[in-house]
């Protein structure tokens, strides 16, 4: 009998032609070799200065940053940029969820643009406490607007700074600024009457509201409505034509029940759709009129020097949390009190006044 082990199986695959390769090793090393080359502060502020949307969001992320190797960078950026800012006008845009606050803008944007405008939206989404993750699905939504090639949208996260704006939408503005844009729009994430830090940064807070969802009660709380320049009744289109023009009447009723403003301006309210794209001129037509009287009366410059030294001191308190969290001897401590305050053994506040202690010795 023949020994039949020398024999191929039935199964056995033929050689087939050698595939070329998909592509060239040495196209993708140069790739490679470019990424790791980052442009230097001053190709940077080169770059934000003569208009380069590229360089502005390279740099935008150098700012926002939380590692330390990227601090020293981003200061140099927004210090060569800084006697660029200030020639635009800041706008604050708030409310609830579902208020329609995207399509506002896009419209609002677009309006902008139409005038010869040059616009950046400054977008901040809400992060989770959870997974800590934004969806920063502003672009999607603006999909018109971000298409203009004199408007520019910047999502960020808010992570856990409070009300309502991102950790570094202040060094955002002033590098948005630096790149030519007059009109700066800020679209806070809607927290309700936490908005103080969104209110100290730009020059006209604008509250959108929606009829028949109860506001109109909620208009006789004081917080949010008292730092409202402007009211506007979004979705006054359809059937809610009606109802609109009621939520009008009670709001200007509650806002009589504020005491006046040190700027001299008294608000107002106003209705419009962002839909249907109606009434979005009536209130760049109050933001202006409001513009022309707090720069006569020199209010507009006095805001602005408030809000520097504001911000001034948060960075201080800002700068002092992260040394305090990041010192060696602290990191350790830490740990050990967290447990003692869990188990009852130290109250949270000799805890804290121990840490403290600790850290300023």
């Amino acid at each position: 009998m023949k020994d039949q082990s020398h024999k191929k199986s039935a199964l056995h695959e033929k050689d087939g032609i050698p595939q070329p390769e998909s592509f060239s090793q040495s196209s993708l090393d140069k790739v490679i070799s470019s990424r790791k080359i980052q442009p230097s502060s001053e190709e940077l502020v080169k770059g934000i200065l003569s208009g380069d949307i590229s360089a502005l969001s390279r740099a935008i992320t150098l700012v926002e940053s939380t590692n330390v190797t990227h601090l020293a960078k981003a200061n140099d950026i927004i210090k060569a940029c800084l006697p660029h800012a200030n020639k635009s006008v800041r706008i604050g845009i708030t409310g609830v969820p579902g208020v329609g606050k995207s399509t506002f803008i896009e419209a609002f944007g677009k309006h902008l643009t139409s005038l010869g405008k040059k616009v950046a939206v400054l977008a901040v989404d809400p992060s989770s406490t959870i997974s800590h993750g934004s969806i920063l699905g502003d672009k999607t939504r603006m999909e018109e607007l971000v298409k203009d090639k004199n408007a520019y949208i910047r999502p960020s996260a808010s992570g856990e700074t409070l009300g309502g704006v991102a950790r570094k939408t202040r060094e955002t503005i002033i590098l948005c600024e630096a790149a030519g844009f007059d009109t700066i729009v800020i679209e806070t994430v809607g927290v309700g009457q936490s908005e103080t830090a969104v209110h100290s940064m730009v020059d006209f807070f604008l509250l959108l509201k929606i009829s028949g969802a109860g506001d109109e009660l909620q208009g006789i709380k004081r917080g949010i409505m008292e730092m409202a320049d402007a009211i506007v009744i979004n979705k006054a289109d359809g059937d809610n034509v009606a109802k609109a023009k009621l939520a009008k009447t009670e709001f200007n009723r509650a806002l009589h029940l504020f005491p006046a403003k040190s700027s001299g301006w008294i608000p107002t309210v106003s209705t419009c759709s962002a839909y249907e794209k109606t009434g979005i001129d009536d209130v760049w037509q109050t933001i202006s009129n409001y513009l022309e009287l707090v720069k006569s009366n020199h209010y507009f410059e006095e805001k602005r020097k408030d809000q520097n030294q504001y911000w001034m001191m948060e960075t201080i308190n800002e700068q002092l949390k992260n040394n305090f969290y990041h010192h060696p001897e602290i990191i350790a401590l830490l740990e050990q009190n967290k447990k003692a305050v869990q188990n009852d053994e130290l109250s949270p506040f000799a805890a804290a006044m121990n840490l403290l202690e600790k850290y300023f010795k």
